[in-house]
């Protein structure tokens, strides 16, 4: 089925306005409505957690309400509602596709929001490469935006994930990495990006959405944002880094919507050709290098903390 990723996640929060000001702070733009959306039209959607209008909880602490995937066209709507409804109650009204999956998580399809975005991607200069920034192109520019460009993926905790991702497979999700034991990276038929859901095996009181993330320009503007994000006073969580299982630099904070928000840039892409890897899950598996954000220093003296000779 050809779904495209993610269109939008709804959230049913405790405290609207940090909720607000942390997506704007984060770089999403306020259009309205509490919908705050990425360069492309994808977005985070905010409502009060008492809001009639959500879909139920999870039972759990988790403020995730709705997940919304973006679909390639009308067909694909039609082909989704007939999978669906040969187990479970679906509505299908005003465009919208609605049901529950497996584990209880609701999950919206509508043809998709997404914009075409026509922007540059960040330019390296390499030996024995073409150049990519021509002279006198400078590459660091200070002031330069770095705004979250589309919605990348969500990670639920899950309590079976074999049973979560034989549901996203009937919806032609196909799995392109896997942590042993943990959980499978799935990647939707309509994407060729490493995954748009990954799925953490977790206690049932844990149920819930762990962390959502935007795609940033490149390496660069994720160290701008996330340096910007912790200027503005927000914690740091994980990060910055760069995982390997899907090669994605990453940068993790702690978020008022009860999970934690990342940024990322540089995700591989994949086709029916790729074979996915497994292994267990470890510090050394799950990142390729990792940094820990401190405050700026110069070279105008000893390092802090180099002993004097």
């Amino acid at each position: 089925m050809n779904i495209i990723g993610l269109d939008a996640l709804v959230f049913g929060v405790d405290d609207l306005a940090a909720c607000r000001q942390y997506l704007i702070d984060y770089g999403l733009r306020d259009v309205g409505g509490d919908r705050f959306e990425a360069l492309d039209g994808t977005a985070v959607v905010l409502r009060a957690k008492d809001d009639a209008t959500l879909p139920p909880g999870l039972g759990t602490a988790s403020m995730l309400r709705e997940t919304v995937y973006g679909v390639a066209d009308a067909a694909t709507l039609e082909a989704i509602a007939a999978e669906l409804s040969k187990d479970r109650t679906v509505t299908h009204d005003g465009g919208v596709v609605r049901a529950q999956d497996d584990l209880g998580f609701a999950l919206a399809f509508q043809v998709s929001v997404r914009r075409p975005l026509d922007l540059p991607a960040e330019a390296v200069n390499a030996p024995g490469a073409p150049v990519q920034r021509p002279a006198n192109t400078v590459a660091v520019d200070q002031n330069a935006p770095a705004l979250p460009r589309s919605l990348s993926h969500v990670v639920y905790f899950v309590p079976d994930t074999e049973k979560a991702e034989a549901f996203y497979r009937r919806l032609g999700f196909v799995c392109t990495d896997r942590f042993t034991g943990v959980g499978p990276f799935l990647r939707p038929g309509g994407t060729q990006e490493h995954h748009s859901l990954f799925m953490i095996e977790t206690p049932p009181f844990m149920k819930g959405c762990e962390h959502f993330t935007f795609h940033m320009g490149g390496p660069t503007e994720l160290m701008l944002a996330g340096t910007r994000f912790v200027e503005k006073g927000y914690q740091s969580f994980w990060g910055p880094g760069r995982h390997k299982f899907g090669s994605n630099w990453f940068w993790y904070f702690n978020s008022p919507l009860g999970c934690h928000v990342e940024y990322d840039a540089d995700m591989d892409q994949h086709d029916e050709h790729w074979s996915p890897r497994e292994v267990p899950i470890s510090a050394d598996a799950s990142q390729l290098f990792l940094f820990q954000n401190r405050e700026k220093w110069a070279p105008s003296g000893p390092p802090p903390g180099a002993a004097a000779h």
